[in-house]
């Protein structure tokens, strides 16, 4: 493969709670700092080995919540002091990728960037280098670029991408027009997204000039726009901390989705590069599950993620999550999840992995968030 990509920068907006993998993901300690996969990493840290090879250890951006700083410096140890950038709370993803895209723009005017969630899992690290390194071509030639991720299955947890006309750019052969997103279909929409061959699914990858990110930002969103560059210019200087305390929290929560994605495809501004790499943003227990090996329930009848000496199974299957310390023992059932922490236990089925955050939702709403 290649080395780094020159004037290329990989931002890792690395927010939210992950509330569908409770009692695991916590507002604490989010999904992202977990080993989700059973690699070895975290999310967190597997995003970064996936980045750096494209941007270089100086070139990845880490914008996080200031409660988790110590967390993401512990995981990143290469990450550079002045790569990681504080949010005071949270405020969707425009406010932190532009603000990444602000600091980027101070330091280099030439900047191409890059944002990439850091709760996501890649399969083919080869093609996905590939793709991006197409992305960063068509951003160079003034595109606003997002990865269209090609679809396995006829999802409906995720939104899709129609595609319409290739694009003539050098080093980005495969660039596509990208004629709308669409929110998350139910299956018969879904189902005939895939037959079309037209659709990709989005997973919320974009890849643009700093300038032109910005660009766009002032003509949909002038003041969160007018914030953003005032928070990034004061960053090097005595009074940062007080401008961010002052301007952070008036700023307009929004996803870069709706705030620029959306209505720039709509005037025909965005691309989309095809990514074929194997991709999932590991959303729920059942998500989880289909990434982790299929060939993990050995004898058991279950698949575990951690210490598979915690968990005894017979006439069972499904997914057991030990970390309390405890034997969890699960017996005559079929595509049970079980996931045990030491101050609370999930006991549900791949069927309402989804649902999860329902439960969450009624914890907070009995006070009980020393749980979430």
């Amino acid at each position: 493969m290649n080395g780094a990509v020159q004037g290329f920068y990989a931002v890792v907006p690395a927010g939210g709670a992950g509330t569908r993998l409770w009692p695991l993901s916590r507002t604490a300690a989010p999904k992202f700092l977990h080993d989700l996969t059973g690699a070895g990493r975290s999310l967190l840290q597997s995003t970064w080995d996936r980045l750096v090879p494209l941007a270089g250890p100086d070139g990845v951006l880490v914008v996080t919540g200031q409660v988790h700083e110590a967390a993401v410096r512990a995981q990143l140890r290469d990450l550079p002091a002045s790569n990681l950038i504080l949010e005071p709370s949270p405020r969707e993803s425009m406010a932190a990728i532009g603000l990444a895209a602000a600091v980027l723009a101070e330091r280099d005017p030439d900047a191409v960037l890059g944002s990439f969630a850091a709760d996501h899992a890649v399969a083919d690290q080869q093609l996905f280098e590939q793709a991006i390194r197409q992305a960063v071509a068509a951003a160079r030639a003034g595109e606003f670029v997002t990865i269209g991720i090609t679809p396995t299955r006829p999802s409906t947890g995720f939104g899709y991408i129609r595609c319409g006309q290739h694009l003539a750019i050098d080093g980005a052969p495969d660039a596509m027009r990208v004629e709308e997103f669409v929110e998350k279909p139910d299956v018969a929409t879904a189902e005939q997204y895939l037959a079309s061959g037209r659709y990709r699914w989005n997973a919320g990858m974009f890849v643009v000039r700093a300038d032109v990110l910005l660009t766009h930002l002032r003509t949909h969103h002038p003041l969160l726009h007018e914030g953003l560059v005032t928070i990034a210019r004061a960053r090097a200087t005595a009074d940062y901390d007080r401008i961010l305390a002052d301007v952070w929290p008036g700023l307009t929560r929004i996803a870069i989705d709706h705030a620029i994605a959306e209505p720039v495809a709509a005037g025909g501004g965005v691309a989309v590069v095809p990514g074929a790499f194997g991709w999932d943003d590991v959303g729920d227990w059942q998500s989880l599950a289909d990434l982790l090996p299929q060939d993990g329930a050995g004898t058991s009848g279950v698949q575990v993620l951690g210490d598979a000496a915690q968990v005894l199974g017979h006439d069972a299957s499904g997914l057991v999550v030990p970390t309390a310390g405890r034997m969890v023992a699960v017996l005559g059932v079929e595509d049970v999840v079980v996931v045990d922490t030491p101050d609370a236990v999930l006991v549900t089925t791949r069927a309402h992995a989804q649902e999860v955050k329902g439960l969450v939702d009624a914890l907070k709403r009995s006070g009980r968030d020393d749980l979430t």
